[in-house]
């Protein structure tokens, strides 16, 4: 049985959630208070409607609480988020993410029900000052403030090393989860696994130690 979500909120970001659900095959309910974005995504999701999700009453003559997850990706209005995580909290909905505008309201929605809280704005910004910083870094994922994962492209300075002779680990605290050759993914390679020139390595590890990591073999300087 396929998974029921609920995207409240068709802004910028719920929009994206939304289509991106539905190409996965999901059932969704899209729902916001703008009659011509609920118009825009009735043809989208698999149900588009014209809600007030502060409104109790509303809510439960969607059936909210029937659904396996619901997003609540309302856009400036603080209140209107806080107050539609909360009555959701209540109805017992299974999984709730939040889209937070700040921390301050990140503590106010873990306080009051939210399993999950994203801060979309914030996120996109480092991951493309990271990727604006070192050519070489192709994607990053922040796992904490002190780890993270990232996709770094292999030079000149690391063809025909093996993961075995990089010794990552050791040296660097670092592990490589996975690498990319083309449309080729190796995942937990090898230690006898050597590195082309092109490769894109999985590094996780502290931030300070992939740091290491790039500053000695990724980067064209010495």
């Amino acid at each position: 049985m396929k998974k029921q979500f609920a995207v409240i909120g068709l802004g910028r970001f719920g929009g994206s959630i939304c289509k991106s659900l539905a190409a996965e095959g999901m059932e969704v309910l899209a729902i916001d208070q703008d009659e011509e974005k609920v118009r825009e995504f009735s043809s989208i999701a698999t149900q588009a409607v014209i809600a007030d999700t502060t409104d109790v009453k509303a809510l439960k003559g969607l059936g909210i609480r029937n659904f396996d997850h619901v997003i609540v990706a309302i856009g400036d209005n603080i209140q209107a988020s806080i107050m539609t995580t909360l009555i959701l909290d209540e109805m017992n909905v299974k999984h709730i993410t939040v889209k937070a505008q700040n921390d301050y309201h990140e503590k106010v929605l873990r306080r009051i029900g939210a399993d999950e809280v994203v801060h979309p704005e914030r996120d996109i910004g480092v991951r493309i000052a990271h990727n604006v910083v070192s050519r070489n870094v192709l994607d990053y994922l922040e796992l904490s403030d002190e780890y993270s994962i990232v996709e770094l492209a292999a030079g000149d300075k690391l063809d025909g090393e093996s993961l075995i002779d990089l010794d990552f680990r050791s040296k660097y605290g670092c592990n490589i989860l996975a690498v990319k050759r083309g449309d080729d993914i190796h995942v937990s390679p090898r230690p006898e696994e050597t590195i082309k020139s092109g490769d894109v390595l999985i590094v996780v590890g502290a931030d300070d130690d992939i740091n290491r990591v790039e500053n000695h073999w990724i980067n064209d300087e010495d």
